[in-house]
């Protein structure tokens, strides 16, 4: 066989085959005649076989042709097939996406918003995966995430920083603690206090830590907590007082007698911000998932 098989001359058979007519398969899939008309003789040719019985009515297929057709009509739609799952990794509509985040992003945004995304784009899968804001940057750029969720205000080198969402700190008394009558305050008002903090390496902790230092004073932790619900239950039972995002710490407030002070120190308001490796481009589908997130958040994409 000397002639390649190629699509536009496969379409050509099966059209003929079903109009029974090369000139009506021309005329529907935009060709000439004698083009068409080409086209399958060499083929004819290559095959060393008949694909159409010619006469003055139109074709009908051979044997050896209906036999062709059959296989060529499961050929042509894996092609389609294909031909459709490319164009749409490509647009960022199906692909693989690995996500480290933080605990203020997994609490405060992305469930929402993955929920909208997944639903709109169902062939993308996401691999989600929490993790403190310090230790992300390291596997962003040892290409072990796609994106990475960070309260970080520069980008360590090797990455890129786009801002995502916005958060509040607090800091949160019992009910009955003698600054819960405050409406708001500064960190060093309660650096007397006994604080329960979550574990050591946070970007939370760590603009405490620095807050204090600033401050001339240190800060007494009493405990050390793996997450949000297990501070703010240590502060509900009276044994300390904590900082925690306001926005994650909704449901606690419901039921928990617990008080929460706006704290007016400058880095109390943080912008949480995706992180990618700069020198490398995204696969389209983390970044038509990064895209969603900052429009869905309301970030500017620009």
């Amino acid at each position: 066989m000397n002639e390649q098989i190629d699509l536009i001359t496969l379409r050509v058979i099966v059209t003929a085959a079903d109009l029974g007519s090369i000139s009506a398969a021309s005329d529907r899939l935009n060709l000439a005649v004698a083009a068409a008309s080409t086209r399958i003789s060499a083929m004819e040719e290559s095959l060393s076989f008949r694909i159409f019985e010619r006469s003055s009515r139109g074709v009908q297929l051979t044997p050896a042709g209906r036999m062709m057709v059959q296989r060529s009509r499961e050929f042509l739609t894996d092609a389609d097939r294909l031909s459709v799952d490319l164009y749409d990794y490509s647009q960022g509509l199906q692909g693989h996406v690995r996500v480290l985040a933080n605990t203020s992003a997994m609490l405060e945004v992305l469930p929402g918003l993955l929920e909208k995304f997944m639903h709109s784009h169902p062939l993308i899968r996401i691999d989600l995966e929490e993790q403190s804001s310090p230790n992300i940057p390291v596997a962003v750029l040892e290409g072990r995430a796609d994106l990475g969720i960070v309260d970080l205000s520069n980008a360590p080198p090797g990455l890129a920083l786009r801002d995502f969402f916005s958060d509040t700190l607090v800091l949160i008394t019992p009910t009955h603690h003698r600054l819960a009558r405050l409406t708001q305050l500064a960190l060093k008002d309660a650096l007397d206090e006994d604080f329960i903090t979550l574990t050591d390496g946070t970007a939370l902790t760590n603009r405490l830590m620095a807050s204090a230092a600033e401050a001339g004073r240190p800060i007494r932790i009493r405990m050390r907590m793996r997450g949000f619900d297990a501070v703010c239950r240590m502060v509900a039972a009276g044994l300390g007082v904590g900082v925690l995002p306001m926005e994650a710490i909704e449901p606690q407030r419901a039921w928990l007698p617990i008080k929460a002070m706006p704290l007016t120190d400058p880095w109390a308001r943080r912008t949480h911000r995706i992180a990618t490796r700069s020198s490398v481009q995204l696969s389209p589908a983390a970044r038509t998932l990064m895209e969603a997130l900052t429009r869905q958040s309301g970030v500017s994409t620009a």
